[in-house]
């Protein structure tokens, strides 16, 4: 196969969740003998057009700010697609792609991409992370009509929809395509590489990683933490960064456990970020709105016991099955939940043998699939 991938930010330049699937399915790809190209913006140093672990990565348009305070920019992702656009249009008019793929947050370049595609035989595909619905309210607060009709019109473009969990699909469906038609394919973790990261100095029994962002819920954290800290003697690292972090701070230092309580920041190093897995006991993250959950995968394979949040905006329960447990985002039932399992409790399935299931091998494996039916039209 001869495929191309549509994204504006491509890793290892800019480091993110959807571009970081790109790169490791593209490359496994390449290693399976098909073509990979990119096309992005020009994150890279050189030459527009480069070469990269053997996927060719081709500048549409120039570097640019993605954020515009702490908010995706909408001006960036439409400038990117109208840039995209007639250049992918000549390629794909030409034949020389069977496929095109398109992550689809921030959306325009799902809709330029269609563009690109109509009178080709060439079909798109898409990977949904997630879908907002009511959640743009919070996002853009009077602005929110213009991102949920957005939202709706990409997903009835038509297009063969990818989704990294069943709730992301099933969110999906209710706006667009048929349920039947999405096929679901988890974000993937390497376990070699998180099960031989080197170990910290110092390690924590307990561990958060990720954005500190208010859905992300590090204050009920915080507050279970102390209700327990002082029976078993336990320490509690937070790694990440973000608009909360000052409140937070600020909050960690009120409470009785304060010095048993480290914020670590965002470490530029992701193998550190592993290594700290490693050396925890337990991992918990009570995030209410998780469209997978990466770190519950990685956690799992650093053999933590991983607990998440009890919720329907969170894929948690789907990640972790019984390889880990749930907590209502509540400080009462999460700190009871920290209580058992810093006592020893252990869940029913081994997280380590739950976690192979999202290596990137077998995620690479079940993409390639899906873009071979979309080709030969059997999706």
């Amino acid at each position: 196969m001869d495929i191309c991938f549509v994204s504006n930010v491509v890793y290892p330049f800019i480091t993110g969740g959807a571009e970081k699937r790109i790169h490791e399915i593209g490359t496994r790809l390449v290693d399976e003998g098909h073509d990979v190209t990119i096309y992005g913006r020009h994150f890279w140093d050189g030459p527009k057009e480069i070469t990269h672990q053997g996927m060719t990565l081709r500048a549409v348009a120039p570097e640019a700010e993605l954020y515009e305070d702490d908010h995706r920019s909408i001006t960036e992702a439409i400038d990117f697609a109208a840039r995209a656009l007639p250049k992918l249009r000549v390629r794909l008019r030409r034949g020389e792609h069977d496929v095109v793929i398109a992550s689809v947050f921030p959306y325009f370049p799902v809709l330029s991409t269609k563009l690109a595609s109509l009178g080709t035989a060439t079909p798109l595909v898409t990977t949904w992370h997630e879908v907002w619905g009511d959640y743009w309210d919070d996002y853009l607060g009077h602005l929110s009509p213009f991102g949920k009709l957005t939202e709706h019109v990409t997903a009835r473009t038509p297009q063969h929809p990818i989704a990294i969990s069943s709730i992301t699909a099933d969110r999906l469906a209710a706006i667009g395509p048929a349920r039947e038609d999405i096929k679901i394919i988890p974000n993937g973790i390497d376990t070699e590489q998180i099960q031989t990261a080197p170990l910290p100095a110092d390690g924590f029994d307990v561990l958060f990683a990720g954005r500190l962002i208010e859905h992300k819920n590090v204050d009920l954290l915080l507050d279970a933490f102390d209700a327990v800290a002082n029976d078993y003697n336990v320490t509690l690292g937070i790694i990440g960064d973000g608009p909360e972090r000052e409140r937070l701070e600020a909050h960690a230092k009120t409470l009785d456990a304060s010095d048993r309580i480290t914020f670590l920041g965002f470490l530029e190093d992701y193998e550190d970020v592993l290594g700290h897995m490693r050396a925890a006991n337990i991992f918990a993250s009570p995030s209410t709105r998780e469209g997978f959950g990466i770190t519950y995968a990685e956690a799992m394979a650093a053999d933590c016991v991983v607990i998440g949040s009890d919720h329907l905006d969170s894929a948690a329960d789907e990640v972790i099955g019984d390889a880990g447990f749930l907590a209502e985002p509540t400080v009462d039932a999460l700190s009871k939940m920290l209580s058992a399992a810093i006592r020893g409790d252990r869940p029913s399935t081994d997280p380590v043998e739950r976690a192979q299931r999202y290596d990137w091998d077998a995620v690479a494996d079940q993409a390639e699939t899906a873009y071979q039916r979309a080709i030969d039209g059997s999706w």
